[in-house]
């Protein structure tokens, strides 16, 4: 049963978490908990509720109380708002819609009172005013349980203020539940304190593999830190490229493995597959009974599919993200992608099993490569993506006919591999070895192996590898590419032949609604 360990108390948690709770007001209405207001505490809830930011949206899923006033529940989800925010400005995503946010989102072209970029800083306050809460009312207590779950809960902490530190810089920071207005860390200091927060939690964590699936053991911890010194650059102005390739060689040493199917990764039963879930690190758990909401992989499947495309899963079929030419061309170099074909036809001719793309049946159904001047709103226009789906590998009916079981695999081992090659390469060390960890991926994927890498290289490999994933504007940013004109992309700038913006784009805004109210923060450069 998904999520057994929590599951039957999340109930409970309304109870607690009836007022918002996070670092900011105004129009997100998330204003931070008054300390003089009494609230019963079920430690055993809020642990769940820990987990639960990161997979439901509010109290009654799949709507319904949400936990982010202001913004849409449905887009309010942790990794629907950081898939959103990390994919659509990039040459790997462009989303048909054209509701609030979505445009500017496609074009890099956003501003200080942006919808989607104020729901992602409202979620991240909210889940670290609530691990706040969680630590502050465990203090005191020293049994096993409550080590390993103040563990969890600094770990579920840090990684919401990584993404904090990745998307917005010099932000508002505190440890405490408190109605005083937070100062603003820099961004430095915010780096040097996730770093250290993920080294003193190491030992109180689950050994590799041992905690119950879809918590946090000591290899998440060891991930995230070599996500971070691969970034350190961008956010220190230092480089730790072998810290990077030291923490990601620890990873994929440990006991966790990588699937000899990379279509089952991202599946409806990657919960139950035995390989799937020998390589899925941290995954944010979902279920089509259970574990409802909006965001999730309810909309990294519905939102890339529709009718007239291979079943998929489920009866959702919403029709608006897709991939641009340049995530295709990296598959198919030269031009060379067929004009039509299903996710089996295309991965037969991309001779590379990560090729999920849907190229119509050429009939009824048909789709274009490229997408012209007044097709950016049309979602035949560009290949569908197929990677996700909520079909089981065994050929087992999912839980619903319409919410989705597919776990998002936000942590999985591939990734380290590409982390310790690129971080080998940037330090001086063995380029063989980079090729062989690059190799070691296009191995498990049938394609072809390679005789020599780059960093470029690596770039294009992490996007075969990593594409839809969430992660692709944080790549680009370390690679001096998402700003610039060093390389240019369809659609990229609102041009359909794509052109450079300006370099503030490599940093979100602070919504200008926390500025106004909190007086300790500064704007970022540009906005």
């Amino acid at each position: 049963m998904k999520l057994k360990y929590f599951k039957s108390i999340i109930p409970a948690v309304s109870l607690t978490f009836m007022l918002s709770m996070a670092s900011c007001v105004n129009d997100l209405d998330i204003s931070p908990i008054d300390p003089s207001v009494n609230l019963d505490f079920s430690q055993d809830a809020v642990f769940a509720k820990l987990y639960a930011t990161m997979a439901l949206t509010g109290q009654e899923g799949p709507a319904g109380n949400g936990d982010v006033a202001g913004i849409d529940e449905g887009t309010s989800a942790f990794f629907r708002l950081i898939f959103s925010v990390n994919e659509f400005p990039t040459d790997e995503a462009i989303c048909s819609w054209n509701d609030p946010g979505i445009p500017e989102l496609n074009f890099i072209n956003w501003g200080s009172s942006h919808g989607p970029i104020e729901g992602l800083y409202g979620r991240l306050n909210f889940d670290i005013t609530l691990c706040n809460h969680f630590l502050e009312k465990t203090e005191e207590l020293t049994d096993e349980k409550t080590v390993k779950q103040r563990a969890e809960a600094r770990f579920i902490r840090a990684i919401n203020f990584f993404y904090l530190l990745d998307f917005f810089g010099n932000v508002p920071f505190t440890e405490v539940v408190t109605t005083e207005l937070p100062v603003q860390i820099s961004r430095a200091d915010l780096f040097a304190y996730i770093e250290t927060e993920l080294k003193a939690i190491e030992n109180d964590l689950s050994e590799a593999r041992q905690a119950p699936f879809g918590r946090v053991d000591k290899v998440a911890a060891w991930f995230l830190l070599s996500r971070l010194y691969l970034n350190a650059e961008i956010y220190t102005g230092t480089a730790r490229w072998a810290d990077a390739a030291a923490y990601a060689e620890k990873v994929t040493s440990s006991a966790y493995q990588l699937c000899s199917n990379y279509k089952w990764l991202f599946m409806a039963d990657n919960d139950e597959n035995a390989e799937a879930m020998g390589e899925i690190i941290l995954p944010i758990r979902q279920d089509g009974v259970d574990i409802r909401s909006w965001g999730g992989s309810q909309f990294l499947i519905a939102s890339t599919h529709t009718e007239g495309m291979t079943s998929w899963g489920t009866s959702e079929g919403w029709g608006g993200v897709r991939a641009r030419k340049a995530l295709v061309d990296k598959f198919f170099p030269g031009g060379t992608a067929p004009s039509q074909g299903n996710e089996t036809e295309i991965v037969n001719s991309a001779k590379d099993e990560r090729a999920l793309f849907y190229a119509g049946n050429g009939d009824n159904d048909k789709r274009t490569l490229e997408i012209s001047n007044d097709g950016v709103f049309k979602f035949k226009e560009g290949f569908s993506v197929a990677k996700w789906s909520n079909n089981r590998s065994d050929g087992k009916t999912p839980h619903d006919p319409m919410y989705t079981d597919t776990d998002i695999p936000l942590f999985r081992l591939a990734e380290a591999y590409l982390t310790y090659a690129e971080a080998t390469l940037r330090n001086g060390g063995s380029a063989q070895e980079a090729l062989n960890a690059v190799n070691t991926l296009r191995k498990r994927a049938g394609a072809a192996e390679l005789t020599s890498v780059t960093t470029d290289i690596i770039l294009d490999e992490k996007a075969r590898e990593m594409y839809f994933e969430g992660q692709r504007r944080t790549d680009l940013i370390r690679y001096g590419y998402f700003t610039s004109n060093k390389y240019i992309w369809d659609w990229k700038g609102g041009q359909a032949n794509g052109t450079s913006v300006s370099s503030f784009y490599n940093l979100c805004p602070i919504p200008v609604s926390d500025i106004i109210v909190n007086k300790n923060l500064t704007q970022n450069l540009g906005y």
